[in-house]
């Protein structure tokens, strides 16, 4: 069954987070377990934003947790946040293209 991780957090520094997010694209090529990404800002709550991540399994998604590179983004993601990021660890139970 696939896992989603969806991740809420705030800040002020939007663009900053979307560099690091490409820094760990780049660097975890060929490493990663994540299939699919999506980040959202929420438009009634400004600053406020969500990243949808996908992985064939909940397994797969604690692999990727423990990649190195992973650690170290997600340490200078807190940075840049306006306090901590919240973590939804979601098994999907239903998946289809409408």
């Amino acid at each position: 069954m696939s896992f989603v991780q969806v991740i809420e957090f705030k800040t002020s520094r939007p663009d900053e987070l979307n560099e690091l997010m490409d820094e760990w694209k780049t660097a975890t090529k060929g490493s990663r377990t994540a299939t699919h990404a999506v980040v959202m800002s929420d438009r009634d709550n400004p600053g406020t934003y969500m990243e949808f991540v996908e992985f064939p399994s909940y397994e797969e998604a604690m692999r990727n947790s423990q990649l190195p590179e992973t650690s170290k983004i997600a340490e200078r993601m807190g940075k840049l946040c306006d306090g901590p990021p919240v973590f939804h660890n979601l098994d999907v139970m239903r998946d289809e293209r409408l």
